[in-house]
């Protein structure tokens, strides 16, 4: 099951005076990734390189920054999919000490730093959701309620009118076996409405 990131985590790392600061962190999409990155340029403007990856669906990436190609943004790239991460920025940043490290030694450098800075990390599973509405009589209301919150859905909307109408989200996998108990609980008295 893929996972993602509870909050961003930092690492440092000093490789034959070159120094690396690390992070990994939980993001949506490219946009929101590319923003990080030029906030860090500006914060770290004499770093030689500001180097990251990003496993978000079909808007990953990974960027050398003027190191050697694939020798920066890819290895961070196959870190985060070894560990089976979604939606996760890695950004290495490098102050230059002197010491050239060979294309195997940054490979090794930067593969490092992010799998350091993940070892501090909180991991969350991600759970696919699926949107429900449906119309209920006043009458079973309070049941609709209390299984929503049993079966840990999330309320997003109540409508009171001629009924009571809900709009929720809830784990994907256990939608189906809910609207079916859920419907028989209520004796088709239980009007399920297409999501909005």
């Amino acid at each position: 099951m893929p996972q993602t990131l509870a909050a961003a985590v930092h690492s440092d790392l000093l490789i034959k005076k070159s120094r690396f600061i690390g992070c990994v962190q939980p993001v949506a999409d490219r946009a929101t990734a590319q923003a990080m990155v030029a906030r860090l340029r500006a914060e770290h403007a004499g770093a030689a390189h500001v180097c990251w990856a990003l496993l978000a669906g079909g808007q990953s990436a990974a960027v050398d920054d003027g190191e050697p190609s694939g020798t920066a943004g890819r290895p961070m790239l196959d870190v985060l999919r070894y560990q089976n991460l979604e939606g996760v920025l890695a950004t290495v940043v490098r102050y230059y000490g002197g010491v050239k490290l060979g294309a195997g030694g940054l490979v090794r450098a930067y593969t490092d730093c992010v799998a350091q800075a993940l070892r501090g990390a909180e991991k969350v599973a991600i759970v696919r959701q699926r949107d429900l509405r449906c119309q209920v009589p006043y009458s079973l209301e309070g049941l609709l309620r209390r299984e929503l919150e049993a079966a840990g859905a999330t309320l997003h909307a109540v409508r009171h009118g001629d009924q009571v109408e809900f709009a929720f989200a809830m784990a994907e996998t256990s939608a189906e076996a809910f609207v079916g108990a859920l419907s028989e609980a209520g004796q088709g008295r239980i009007v399920w409405l297409p999501a909005a």
